[in-house]
């Protein structure tokens, strides 16, 4: 909004200072600096609300060390995250960017999912919470939503570069350019870097070439559900999910910042997108969001954010990832919410596979997810989070890399 405010008042009547509003650096800045002081400003406001309502985590006995001290701990603190991302970006960010149209949408939509999620959970006393299949249904409904908005929406283009003997690039920038709606990825550790959904296969003739568009919908209700799912279950201990999230947002921020500027696109031979620097200020409140919620949240945490914030900033980092074309580095990036996720889908299949063999099932890890394994060797969950942390770290460093490891 005040973008858009500025802008007006910056043409019109020359307005001294309201220019600055212009640049994505300045409003990036400012939206980081106001998700970080709502987080901790309403945060601890918040925190007091709960406790008075006696929002408290009922914890299960899985024979944990502390665990069972952090039996009434508020939750839902998933909101101040959500207050924090959306606040920023509503006064600092172009409203009319269908990206960033996109992102608050998602945001709101995975939300809400998670707070029935909680709701049912505190207050109707059902410790399931909200039905498995309806949680899908709402991740698959968002999916349609961004898949077909990103397929059809006519202001979703790549810029494409038209060289002398009349090939198209979306790198090696030449004079001769023309913005395009394609389909095109970006396939990292490859020079020749790009993939273009519609013609995976190609190979099989000109009908089913036609048809392969169409594969790029389920994949994005795919990544979705499985990023949105992974975070979810990393949200296991304190700081954890909230830590490793703000390390993929400000990952996912510098690409945003380097496809959205032609000249860096050009420097480091990438794909330009046009529009989507302005999710930059996007990302950089989600970061403001997820540190300040850091404040509560590190161990001993006051609050949790609950299916509130987990599911929601995990469909985030997949939209995101989406958006800028980079949702193949996603295993790389989100390693951390990946091997969370295999080692629940490996525990519960071998047990399984055992149970039917043997007659009785066995482990491969004392406890899934992984975070839970190394409690029970008997690890602190600070040293834990601080190792996933620094895991997250490296990722995100091989991931960055990929823009000239080719």
């Amino acid at each position: 909004m005040l973008y858009h405010l500025f802008t007006y008042l910056d043409r019109e009547f020359d307005l001294f200072g309201a220019g600055v509003f212009q640049y994505i650096s300045f409003r990036a800045g400012m939206a980081t600096l106001v998700s970080l002081l709502i987080a901790m400003i309403f945060g601890g406001r918040l925190i007091k609300v709960l406790q008075r309502k006696q929002v408290g985590e009922s914890i299960r006995d899985l024979g944990l060390e502390g665990q069972m001290e952090k039996k009434g701990t508020p939750t839902m603190g998933g909101l101040i995250i959500l207050l924090a991302i959306l606040v920023p970006v509503l006064l600092f960010a172009r409203l009319d960017n269908v990206y960033v149209q996109l992102m608050i949408v998602s945001t709101v939509w995975l939300g809400l999912i998670g707070f029935l999620d909680d709701y049912i959970k505190v207050f109707k006393k059902n410790k399931e919470g909200l039905a498995g299949r309806f949680k899908i249904l709402g991740q698959v409904g968002l999916g349609l939503i961004v898949g077909l908005t990103l397929y059809f929406h006519e202001d979703v283009v790549v810029r494409q570069y038209i060289f002398a003997d009349g090939s198209t690039s979306a790198v090696n920038a030449s004079r001769q350019y023309t913005d395009v709606h394609s389909m095109i990825t970006t396939i990292p550790f490859r020079k020749n870097n790009e993939l273009d959904y519609c013609n995976l296969f190609s190979f099989a003739g000109p009908l089913f070439e036609g048809w392969s568009c169409y594969l790029y919908i389920p994949f994005v209700i795919l990544v979705i559900t499985a990023v949105s799912n992974g975070a979810n279950i990393t949200d296991g201990i304190d700081g954890l999910a909230a830590g490793t999230s703000a390390i993929i947002g400000l990952t996912l921020a510098i690409f945003a910042w380097l496809s959205g500027n032609t000249i860096f696109a050009d420097y480091l031979d990438i794909m330009f997108i046009p529009n989507s620097g302005e999710l930059t200020i996007f990302c950089l409140a989600f970061v403001g969001a997820c540190v300040g919620f850091l404040w509560y949240n590190t161990y001993p945490a006051q609050v949790f954010m609950g299916d509130t914030g987990s599911l929601a900033i995990g469909g985030i980092i997949a939209v995101l990832a989406l958006i800028v074309r980079k949702e193949l580095l996603i295993p790389i990036l989100c390693g951390i919410f990946l091997v969370e996720n295999l080692s629940v889908m490996l525990q519960v299949s071998y047990f399984k596979y055992t149970k039917k063999k043997y007659g009785e099932g066995r482990r491969i890890f004392k406890m899934s997810p992984l975070h839970h394994h190394y409690q029970k060797l008997g690890y602190h969950e600070s040293k834990i989070v601080g190792r996933f942390w620094i895991v997250g770290i490296m990722l995100a460093i091989l991931t960055l890399a990929t823009l000239k490891l080719r």
